[in-house]
């Protein structure tokens, strides 16, 4: 086959990105070549991007064992250990394919973190879809919500890793792009990490795994391109899982890497075998020969094209050490997988592809891996930012019935309980799980020590979408805030960016601002960023997904007997809150649900006051001084009181916040309900150690109020004397119980 424009353009390529490859080669390319630089050239795989901005976020820190630039992050722990953890987007095949594309998110990751050596223990995500009440999509955003729920427990129960928590966000602009973010959490000894490198010329290259199939070709291609009316017809390139085979790669790797007799190790996953290979030999500055007819091949007649495009899962590339051969193939055999050798290490510095001895593909390795373009591409700040950040709340009618307010906004998707979802992840299995799903911040415990886990995920698009630098800021915040809540001390993080077409100055504009303020952020609050991914081109006909940053925060506690969550254990508690008494209804909740507007400008986040915050909730939780907390997030400090309550042992609360003039808007009560701000956490605290958190939260600076006591059947909130908002707990519990899963009773039954 002849390679002209139109071939060119078909693999994703621009002209000057080709004249490029013309440069290095020193020649045409043959088709195997041209399909090994489109992939390993495209967005998904190169971050051609964003590599220039990326640059400028913090990534070092004393307990960073493991930065950028592996195949996950690690931070250390204690007792000899440490955490490896990333996050990853599987966004464009869970719309294509909701069920696999969510499955092999979930099997991506987790390979992610035992190729690092580590044991993976915990997983998490971060979903966004339409609206599900939306007369025209939202039939089909239920349909992708329902596939991809049921991929994430599929593949994770059956591998045997728990999920045990995550976000689900719900937005008209998701609809055609849904965003699938999945987080996994290892635990490995420290000084035992493996890394993805090849070096040793004459060490053997092994192939382990399933066999390669067509699924999956051109899968990088394909998530580094808009959406459009013929999407569905990229069905190919969405992998298919095997979590049973996986289990077994997963022991068998990490048996292996207990043997010493490995040099490195990367998983097939985006680019398949072209990006193991390269990356590999780029990272051990070597070159690596391999025979793709010795691959296995689950289908015949397979090309050394779709054999090195392949994105067929659950398949690892391994460097042994030389004379070590047969201790490697032992341990395979032993997990009942096969060990193939395809090749070796070479000192040339070149990827040789052949097939049955005959030369295919001949490319410097450091140039296809390292040599991807780099844009800067042009950034233009939107012209209707302004108009959207204007919010003049004289032009709308303030609510008649706050409690019926309250119970609207208890019962929408965004807030109501996620139970329908987390009813289909095993999150005990392992027993490690210390708090379940949807009761704070996820917490695992370090078998063998003291030690847990807190691990949060977060992000805001309506606040990016209006501020994309604060609302970086804010989800950094929350994410640590969130894991503060549970007592632990937040120590790393890693990022998925989800954004549109980098090519519009405006997309560009917002991933720049939104990651200049998550490095403030995280610079701020001492949390560097360990790794992640970028996920660009979330566009359906050209329309984008709000912008849409995802942190995880982990966070570790020394003593995982004293974990914290959001429910009052028990009546007669005194109720705390912690920072400010009032929100802003700009980018909120209640401006969405009550008014259907996404205006105004997020209240901004004092990192200095916030850090403060956070080291108050983490000592008093040490020192046995709280009882529960939970951040004020989404529908404001209203929403989190009944969150506190709903499914608690403490039953109901009743609440005197302070009086306020009334602004001339006439939405001073509704601020003080549903408004949102950050650093604002509502406690409970027993009479005994009430005193002694007032004056640690005095001494620090950190507003700090008794507004009420837990107990009794209903929730009552009290403005200047006069009660405001009354609802029964069983009301609360039922809005907000069935918010969510009473869209899809009629399709689960």
């Amino acid at each position: 086959m002849s390679i002209d424009q139109g071939v060119v353009e078909t693999h994703g390529l621009s002209t000057e990105e080709y004249r490029r490859l013309l440069d290095i080669l020193g020649r045409e390319p043959t088709m195997t070549e041209l399909g090994i630089f489109s992939v390993m050239w495209s967005e998904h795989c190169s971050y051609k991007s964003s590599r220039l901005h990326l640059r400028r976020l913090p990534t070092e820190g004393s307990r960073v064992v493991q930065g950028p630039g592996e195949n996950a992050g690690a931070v250390d722990i204690g007792d000899g250990l440490i955490a490896v953890f990333k996050i990853e987007s599987h966004n464009h095949p869970s719309f294509i394919e909701p069920y696999q594309g969510a499955a092999t998110g979930v099997g991506g990751i987790i390979r992610d973190i035992f190729t690092m050596g580590a044991r993976p223990i915990a997983l998490l995500n971060s979903l966004r879809f339409g609206d599900l009440d939306d007369s025209e999509t939202g039939q089909a955003t239920r349909r992708v919500m329902e596939g991809v729920v049921n991929g994430i427990g599929g593949y994770g129960n059956s591998i045997g890793i728990p999920t045990v928590g995550g976000e689900i966000a719900f937005e008209p602009g998701y609809a055609g792009n849904p965003l699938v973010n999945v987080f996994c959490l290892g635990v490995a000894q420290a000084g035992r990490l493996a890394k993805g490198l090849a070096a040793g010329t004459g060490n053997p290259v092994y192939y382990v795994g399933a066999k390669t199939g067509r699924d999956g070709i051109h899968g990088a291609t394909m998530a580094s391109a808009e959406f459009d009316e013929h999407s569905a017809d990229s069905r190919p390139a969405v992998q298919v899982g095997d979590p049973f085979m996986e289990k077994l790669l997963l022991e068998a790797c990490l048996e292996v890497m207990r043997t010493d007799s490995l040099v490195g190790i990367q998983d097939m996953g985006a680019a398949g075998l072209t990006c193991s290979t390269c990356e590999m030999g780029a990272r051990g500055n070597s070159g690596i020969e391999i025979d793709v007819s010795l691959v296995p091949q689950r289908e015949t007649g397979m090309t050394p094209y779709e054999i090195m495009l392949s994105e067929s899962q659950e398949r690892m590339l391994l460097v042994a050490k030389k004379g070590r051969e047969l201790e490697v193939e032992r341990v395979f055999e032993k997990w009942d997988l096969h060990a193939v050798r395809i090749g070796e290490v070479t000192g040339d510095g070149v990827l040789r592809i052949r097939d049955r001895g005959t030369v295919v593909a001949e490319i410097p390795n450091r140039e296809l891996a390292d040599g991807a373009p780099l844009y800067d591409r042009p950034t233009e700040r939107p012209v209707s930012l302004d108009a959207l950040r204007q919010l003049n709340l004289t032009l709308l009618s303030a609510p008649a019935d706050l409690s019926e307010t309250w119970l609207t906004l208890l019962g929408t998707p965004v807030i109501a309980s996620k139970r329908w979802a987390y009813r289909q992840y095993d999150h005990m299995v392992r027993t490690n799980t210390v708090v379940r799903p949807g009761v704070g911040a996820a917490v695992v415990r370090i078998k063998g020590t003291d030690r847990a886990l807190a691990l949060s995920v977060d992000g805001n698009g309506r606040y990016c979408y209006l501020d994309p630098r604060e609302g970086g800021r804010l989800a950094v915040a929350e994410a640590a805030r969130n894991v503060a809540c549970a007592g632990a001390l937040p120590i790393g993080a890693t990022n998925c960016l989800n954004f549109g077409n980098p090519e519009r100055p405006e997309t560009m504009w917002q991933l720049s601002e939104a990651i200049d303020g998550i490095s403030e952020a995280c610079r701020g609050l001492e949390i560097p960023i360990t790794g992640g991914n970028v996920s660009l081109y979330n566009e359906t006909d050209g329309q984008s997904i709000y912008p849409t940053p995802v942190l995880g925060v982990v966070g570790l506690l020394a003593d995982g007997t004293q974990v914290l969550t959001r429910m009052f254990p028990e009546a007669g508690l005194d109720i705390v809150l912690l920072g400010d008494a009032f929100g802003a209804l700009d980018g909120s909740e209640y401006l969405k649900i009550t008014h259907g507007l996404v205006r105004g400008r997020p209240a901004a986040v004092d990192l200095c006051r916030e850090r403060v915050l956070q080291s108050l909730l983490v000592e008093a939780a040490r020192d046995g001084l709280l009882r529960s907390a939970h951040d004020c997030a989404d529908g404001g400090f209203a929403v989190t009181l009944a969150e506190c309550c709903v499914e608690s042992a403490g039953g109901g609360a009743r609440v005197e916040l302070p009086a306020t003039a009334e602004p001339d808007d006439g939405f001073g009560l509704v601020r003080a309900l549903f408004g949102e701000a950050p650093s604002r956490v509502v406690v409970s605290v027993s009479d005994a150690e009430r005193d002694g958190l007032l004056e640690r939260a005095n001494a620090v600076s950190v507003p700090a109020a008794v507004i009420g006591k837990t107990g009794g059947d209903r929730l009552t909130i009290t403005v200047g004397g006069a009660v405001v908002a009354d609802i029964g707990l069983d009301e609360a519990e039922n809005s907000w119980t069935k918010g969510l899963t009473q869209h899809f009773e009629q399709v689960v039954g």
